[in-house]
């Protein structure tokens, strides 16, 4: 066996979810709204479990009520992990 032989390095997954932005009150910062639809284990009804989750948002772009993709990375802050990736749609302007 040949020790120069290297093996790739499994790259960690990235979590990524789906929200919609419900503040933009902070400095490069939203606060983005997550609802995921669990089956219930003994009833079997789908139940809507949502969290808010701070995310780090570099040049103040996003708006309330975009929805947007969110990674999670390194600790930025006491409460701020996630980063916004990309907007997925725009808010509907009435």
């Amino acid at each position: 066996m040949s020790d120069t032989q290297t093996t790739p390095v499994a790259e960690k997954r990235q979590r990524l979810l789906q929200g919609r932005v419900v503040s933009t009150k902070m400095d490069k910062t939203v606060v983005v709204y997550v609802e995921r639809h669990v089956k219930h284990p003994l009833y079997g009804k789908i139940i809507v479990r949502s969290r808010k989750y701070q995310a780090h948002d570099e040049t103040n772009q996003y708006n309330e009520g975009d929805i947007v993709e969110i990674a999670e990375g390194r600790p930025i802050s006491r409460h701020k992990t996630w980063t916004v990736v990309r907007l997925v749609t725009p808010a509907r302007v009435i």
